[in-house]
């Protein structure tokens, strides 16, 4: 396996020198074991919160990671986001996609996900936001959208904003659409973790794959720290770590 590794130097606004370290590999398989080497390495170092995404983007790492001997049995993981109005056991739901991408084999000790079906989003919003507190993220694990977004924090969503509640984009329901029979069944809201909650765990760890994440990987690593790309913040997070394959590094020009 060829893997290609460099660090991206910037300067935060608040002038500190950041270094986001880029993985660039062969493709999605290799960066799955790429992904999986920071998990075990964060494991043995004392993680016992973890971060969690769904999605096709993180499957390879949770391949990895189911067959490996990484016991969560003492863990605790935090789902980024949910789906309003699925059931947890609706499948196209992320609490099913979690129990059938890692669960099921690699139990926590608790898993939190957020509850698409609450009466109240608003107060399910802080009751997230409250297991986020009193569980600091040791490593959260994203994907990225074509138009920037993580979590589903969309473009426009404010900096400073903790768990709530989201209109999908249409392009976010375009590319989501594929995992339902129709296109009229695509939730067109969600319950998403805040980029502020993202930004308070102390290890992030970014995969994107495909020549259509191209223009977003360039812009969240090599363009301006805006909140029309929102993964774009990341540059002011202090251990950032992005898996990449080599068609969506295609773009990248400062290596």
């Amino acid at each position: 396996m060829v893997v290609e590794v460099y660090n991206y130097k910037m300067t935060s606004k608040t002038k500190r020198r950041l270094v986001m370290k880029i993985i660039v590999v062969k493709n999605e398989v290799e960066g799955g074991q790429e992904g999986f080497k920071i998990f075990e390495n964060a494991k043995k170092n004392g993680a016992h919160v973890f971060g969690l995404a769904t999605g096709s983007t993180p499957i390879t790492t949770y391949n990895d990671i189911i067959a490996s001997d990484l016991d969560f049995s003492d863990s605790i993981s935090i789902n980024l986001d949910e789906y309003i109005g699925l059931s947890a056991d609706n499948d196209q739901s992320y609490n099913y996609f979690m129990h059938e991408h890692l669960f099921n084999k690699k139990p926590f000790k608790k898993s939190y996900l957020p509850n698409g079906l609450a009466k109240d989003i608003e107060a399910e919003a802080k009751r997230y936001d409250k297991v986020i507190e009193d569980n600091p993220i040791d490593l959260q694990i994203l994907g990225l959208g074509r138009n920037g977004h993580i979590g589903f924090n969309e473009p426009g969503t404010p900096r400073n904003i903790g768990t709530h509640r989201v209109s999908l984009t249409q392009s976010t329901i375009d590319a989501n659409a594929r995992f339902f029979a129709n296109e009229d069944d695509v939730p067109k809201e969600a319950l998403s973790m805040g980029l502020a909650s993202i930004m308070k765990s102390k290890h992030i760890l970014l995969e994107a794959y495909g020549a259509e994440k191209a223009d977003a990987v360039k812009g969240m690593i090599e363009g301006p720290d805006t909140p029309d790309l929102p993964a774009s913040i990341l540059q002011q997070h202090a251990n950032v770590t992005v898996i990449l394959d080599e068609a969506a590094a295609s773009k990248l020009t400062n290596k």
